[in-house]
């Protein structure tokens, strides 16, 4: 996660160094949270189950397709 990603409690993501914005829903915010506290891939993926109602065989596909895309956008180095 770049060092000067400023997010907002309700998922606005902004990045200073290009000015591209991005509007998240509340768990793509948990995530991003979560990764910027250092938090490694498994960590989130316990995290999300603790937190929200979804089985463990759901979670690794979208949270896979989640982090690809932040890797898309240049929000996310390899992990």
């Amino acid at each position: 996660i770049p060092h000067n990603l400023a997010i907002s409690d309700t998922g606005f993501l902004f990045l200073p160094s290009t000015g591209e914005t991005f509007t998240l829903n509340e768990l793509g915010t948990d995530i991003i949270k979560l990764l910027q506290k250092g938090s490694t891939i498994e960590e989130v993926k316990l995290e999300i189950i603790n937190n929200y109602d979804v089985k463990d065989a759901n979670i690794e596909k979208d949270l896979d397709d989640f982090i690809i895309q932040l890797k898309s956008f240049n929000l996310l180095n390899e992990l």
